[in-house]
């Protein structure tokens, strides 16, 4: 099913070609100014210098054309050469109820399905989920749906930190808790105990504290380098340590994620990696990409066009260590034999654009990836509180996911409880369902590239732009139409949308039929905020639509069935909506 704008722009463009002008002049925009029209033309002003002729001449002879066809309600030549357009009611409620009988609304989705891996989360094993994760969570969550939406085969990669020196540090600081535990025993040869040696609570503590002692210990922070070389060697115990470590913080990154409703295809990290580095640093070597450089071993970048340094990708230290560049080169190396990817998306603080850039000409120059599969990078801005500066608690700590969200999720219940909108048992979970949708949209309707300002009383109200809003505005459609199943003991087999009647009813179709653009729009730029910024408006012209719309009491049956017609595409649309963003409505709020 084509866009309503594409099918208006093939009616305009056939009559520039009827009055014997270019084709290519009659493409459609929305209007600016829907108090004048609701589409235009702005084809006669290039015209004018394509044909020598005044752009109201033009428009007049075009308009003249578009007159004959019944698809608009109006059409006129504006000064300076404006084609402005009114669709007729019968082309428009047509247009609508196709969607409402085409899967997906007629979208047409990817017309070569590609692979595509997203790298978001980015979450470390033994430390809590803090108020930074949100981000990369929320907008990759988004960005997956909406690419598996589209039609494209996704798949979804936390890519854990579970490697490296953090390990090394928990394991020493686990060896001075407990020494006498056999996995500093050289000696042991029998099995290590299925019961991790700690809670989630005692490992949480113990990589802050060992991380703190590093820094004024050399005699420990040295104890834990040895202890991460072991543990990259393969040392038994260390390995016996590492993996409970994985089982115990992993089970509880799960159940934050979920908590979020984020779901990961993969849970894969830094240590998955590992055994493909050795050969990739051989094949770089051997294919004279890396080069030595003052004892490390490097990949040249730098391009001749670049307008600044592009410093050298570093894939080994001089020590012969790795890097963090070393272990993403890795993981394209083992997505490439995995999944061959079409495109690999990174969802990741903007702050590490320069070293993506290296990594991903790396990638490029050294063939580890193909020259058509595309490498982006998204990287998001910092969620600041209300005073422009990085959100902390009130004492000045980073604020754990867990507590953010129970801190809106009690917000957001109190407005519940103030109102009386809901009482019993039910408050707790619908208070929890509108919480994590005030925190996605609230997140989501923001430019992911830029920063932006948490403001929890506002993103917990229920009017404005916001999650709950949105939500307010399908629960408030759910209830009419359970109220009219009720009074008619059922949904009539014959529902369809009629003609609009008034300016309100046909704001309503205008908006829905701009669904395939705005999703479209969103899946090409990767920019979930156009979805909020679509649905906004089209919960603004339902809430407006059921407000001066008598739906229950309307005594034609007919009219009455084509206003039901309506409201449930709406509400269809909405939900389909909210959850590409990754949040749904309850049954009452």
């Amino acid at each position: 099913m084509e866009k309503l704008i594409d099918l208006i722009s093939q009616q305009v463009s056939a009559a520039f070609e009827a009055a014997g002008y270019d084709g290519a002049l009659g493409r459609v925009i929305v209007s600016q100014r829907p108090d004048l029209c609701e589409y235009q033309c702005n084809g006669a002003m290039p015209g004018a210098k394509q044909y020598h002729q005044a752009p109201m001449v033009i428009a007049e002879a075009v308009t003249e054309k578009l007159r004959e066809n019944t698809a608009f309600l109006s059409v006129e030549a504006v000064k300076p050469g404006f084609i402005n357009l009114r669709l007729s009611p019968e082309a428009l409620s047509d247009y609508v109820n196709q969607m409402a009988e085409t899967e997906k609304f007629g979208l047409q989705g990817e017309p070569t399905p590609k692979t595509v891996v997203i790298d978001y989360g980015g979450a470390n094993v033994a430390k809590p989920l803090h108020v930074g994760h949100i981000r990369p969570a929320i907008i990759g969550e988004a960005v997956k749906r909406i690419e598996r939406y589209m039609g494209n085969r996704v798949i979804g990669d936390v890519h854990l930190g579970d490697w490296g020196l953090q390990m090394g540090l928990i394991i020493e600081g686990i060896r001075d808790r407990n020494p006498d535990l056999p996995y500093f025993d050289p000696a042991f040869d029998g099995e290590y105990p299925a019961e991790p040696p700690f809670t989630i609570s005692e490992l949480e503590g113990i990589y802050p504290a060992a991380s703190a002692r590093s820094k004024e210990d050399p005699a420990f922070s040295a104890r834990a380098h040895a202890a991460t070389l072991k543990l990259q060697q393969g040392d038994p115990g260390y390995m016996a340590i590492w993996r409970h470590v994985m089982n115990v913080s992993v089970a509880d990154l799960k159940k934050n994620y979920e908590n979020l409703n984020v779901e990961f295809d993969l849970w894969k990290g830094e240590s998955d990696a590992e055994p493909y580095i050795s050969d990739m640093v051989q094949y770089l070597k051997d294919g004279g990409y890396a080069v030595e450089s003052q004892g490390a071993l490097v990949v040249e970048v730098q391009e001749p066009e670049d307008k600044k340094e592009v410093p050298p990708c570093i894939i080994l230290k001089s020590d012969g260590a790795t890097l963090y560049a070393t272990t993403d080169l890795a993981t394209l190396v083992q997505r490439e034999q995995d999944y061959h990817p079409d495109k690999v998306l990174y969802v990741v603080d903007k702050r590490q654009a320069l070293h993506f850039e290296q990594v991903f000409r790396t990638a490029k120059k050294s063939k580890i990836v193909p020259p058509e599969t595309e490498l982006q990078f998204l990287g998001f801005g910092t969620m600041n509180g209300k005073d422009g500066k990085p959100f902390k608690t009130r004492d000045g700590g980073v604020m754990r996911l867990e507590y953010l969200i129970s801190e809106i999720t009690d917000t957001v219940k109190a407005r519940i409880l103030e109102n009386n909108i809901i009482t019993g048992d039910a408050v707790d979970e619908i208070a929890g369902v509108i919480a994590v949708a005030a925190l996605k949209y609230g997140d989501l309707s923001n430019l992911a590239t830029k920063d932006y300002a948490f403001d929890m009383d506002r993103f917990s109200a229920f009017e404005g732009n916001t999650g709950p809003y949105i939500l307010y505005t399908i629960v408030r459609v759910k209830s009419i139409l359970s109220k009219y199943a009720g009074q008619q003991g059922g949904f009539p087999a014959d529902l369809r949308i009629l003609p609009p009647e008034n300016r309100i009813e046909k704001e309503l179709m205008l908006q829905l039929s701009r669904f395939a653009d705005n999703l479209q729009l969103a899946y090409r730029d990767t920019q979930p905020n156009v979805l909020c910024a679509y649905i906004y408006d089209l919960a603004g012209a339902l809430n407006r639509f059921y407000h001066e719309t008598r739906v229950l009491t309307e005594p034609d049956a007919e009219k009455q069935k084509g206003y039901i017609a309506l409201i449930t595409l709406g509400k269809r649309v909405l939900e389909t909506c909210i959850d590409l963003l990754g949040f749904s409505a309850p049954e009452k709020m």
